[in-house]
């Protein structure tokens, strides 16, 4: 793809039909800006892949035009790709305060921030890039620091949204939504608008984070032993409700889980967090205080399993035990595909005797979400009023739903675009249309190995994590291809009951194969390798209905 003289066009590497790994792109004649960087994490079908992180080999091969990344706040699914972004295309990262905070945390993991340019923003900040000028507003998120964005270009201008909601009684009166800024932009005009989606299937306005800081008080009130909750380590609202919470229950508070650390620190060193002096402990003194002065704030609350909520909740987390009658709370909704690994937490709670608060913000109190309801989103297209609409950041029946949203508020029928990863919409002379497409797809990471995980491995994988292998290990002459012993079969995960019956079979079926082989002049690594392959495949299936992965293993000697 290559953008022609004086046209914009605007695409996606991550962030449509999927939730995660948020990656959006202006392109303007020989200039290309990104806006995020995310990650998303993998489901069970992915066997040891750590992260998914968005394709960018079409700015790799245009790497000349990449001028800058720009990230709209501190979540994952829009910082986690950045490390890996940085080491093929170091360019400047443009962020808030708070963000590069927690940006800066994984570039030195990565050992990548000294060689890395990055540059703090804020809400009136104005950019210059190429022909195109960036400026930015505030908006509310469940994270600190959260900003819109307006692209201004010869074409016109292009307003990208960033994850936000309208709250007017924010838990931090400085988080407040521009909204002034917003009508002074659709004022002017805005062409296009990208807004995100996620909550655009549930009606009404966003409940207010004020609800949420009463509830978590309330509950700290009634608690006659340890309170528990967990939390995103990101919302430092909701931290700081805890801690005030804490400070008036007369608690220490306790930390536990490496995010939480990391990034209660960087908030309390910007700024973004009041914690009084002496109300931090080690968590290795908990168990030495009395119950009813402690309060433990840990993450957890999506139920994974290495987390401290989940190790706490089987005893396993060194130091700090939950005993009957401590109070746990989820205060976080529980994401999609992750209902099962909650409820088995909740469940190991309930039967260490401890009273757990859980459920949907709506049901519990303990959560409001940081993601616009439909009202919300109404709203900001009012502001907006564009004249083309890309609904972004949602699966396709939640892009779908905004574009109906969109066309209530006097959005054109036909000027919305529900596009895929890669697509990319044009426009020239203010006329936009989406004709062509990039290639794009997911990389996976795995361990320190970045991209070469492809379909096979996994597929292999999920062979083995089902059916197991059988090794057929056989020494044979070099000079000869003579068989020097007996076939040797050793199984790993394929069965335990009979298999002395079907090792001996398969031990015979080889030695036949070979000596057929030999006999007909056809000996080779390769034609002898597919041949044991195909037919103690056929033979293991039609003993046992299994497919366990073949792996003959040849010594010559």
């Amino acid at each position: 793809m290559s953008t022609k003289e004086n046209a914009l066009s605007i695409f996606a590497l991550g962030g449509l039909n999927e939730i995660g790994k948020n990656m959006y792109a202006i392109e303007y004649s020989n200039d290309i800006v990104i806006i995020d960087c995310g990650n998303k994490f993998p489901d069970e079908s992915l066997l040891g892949i750590d992260l998914i992180i968005p394709d960018i080999a079409y700015l790799v091969d245009n790497k000349d035009k990449v001028r800058a990344l720009i990230v709209t706040h501190g979540h994952e699914d829009h910082i986690g790709g950045i490390p890996f972004f940085l080491k093929k295309l170091n360019v400047p990262v443009y962020a808030t305060r708070f963000t590069l905070g927690l940006i800066e945390i994984k570039l030195k993991e990565h050992k990548l921030l000294r060689e890395s340019e990055l540059v703090e923003i804020n809400s009136n900040s104005n950019l210059k890039i190429g022909e195109m000028s960036v400026s930015f507003f505030k908006v509310t998120h469940s994270i600190p620091d959260c900003l819109g964005m307006v692209f201004h270009t010869p074409e016109g201008n292009i307003v990208h949204t960033g994850d936000f909601k309208f709250d007017l009684t924010p838990a931090n009166k400085e988080e407040h939504s521009d909204i002034h800024k917003m009508a002074e932009i659709g004022k002017k005009g805005v062409l296009l608008l990208l807004s995100e989606s996620t909550n655009a299937e549930r009606p009404g306005l966003t409940p207010s984070e004020q609800m949420v800081g009463e509830h978590v008080e309330a509950t700290f009130m009634k608690a006659e032993r340890k309170v528990i909750l967990s939390t995103f380590a990101s919302n430092i609202s909701r931290v700081q409700q805890v801690v005030n919470a804490a400070q008036k229950t007369n608690r220490k508070l306790a930390l536990l889980g490496r995010s939480m650390v990391n990034v209660v620190a960087v908030a309390m060193e910007r700024g973004y967090l009041t914690v009084p002096d002496g109300m931090l402990i080690d968590p290795r003194v908990i168990n030495e205080m009395a119950p009813e002065k402690v309060a433990i704030l840990c993450t957890g609350s999506q139920g994974e399993p290495l987390a401290a909520l989940a190790r706490l909740s089987t005893g396993n987390f060194r130091g700090v035990d939950i005993l009957p009658e401590d109070t746990v709370i989820f205060a976080a909704g529980p994401i999609p595909g992750n209902e099962r690994n909650v409820t088995s937490i909740v469940d190991n709670l309930f039967a260490l005797g401890a009273k757990v608060i859980y459920g949907s913000g709506s049901t519990s109190g303990m959560h409001v979400s940081g993601h616009g309801f439909q009202e919300d989103l109404k709203l900001m297209l009012t502001l907006m009023k564009p004249k083309y609409f890309i609904p972004i950041h949602g699966e396709f029946r939640m892009l779908h739903h905004h574009r109906l949203l969109a066309e209530s508020v006097g959005v054109e029928q036909g000027n919305t675009f529900i596009i895929n990863n890669g697509d990319v919409v044009d426009i020239e002379h203010t006329i936009a249309r989406q004709t062509r497409e990039i290639p794009v797809g997911n990389t996976y990471v795995d361990g320190g190995d970045v991209g070469n995980v492809g379909e096979f491995v996994l597929r292999d994988r999920k062979q083995l994590s089902e059916d197991g292998m059988l090794m057929i290990v056989l020494t044979m002459s070099k000079a000869e291809g003579k068989l020097l012993s007996k076939p040797d079969t050793i199984s790993r995960g394929f069965v335990d009951k009979d298999f002395s019956e079907i090792r001996r079979d398969v031990n015979r079926l080889t030695t036949e194969i070979v000596n057929e082989l030999l006999e007909a002049n056809r000996i080779s690594r390769n034609v002898l390798k597919k041949q044991i392959k195909k037919s103690i495949r056929q033979y293991v299936y039609t003993h046992t209905k299994k497919n366990p992965m073949i792996v003959p293993i040849l010594i010559e000697i």
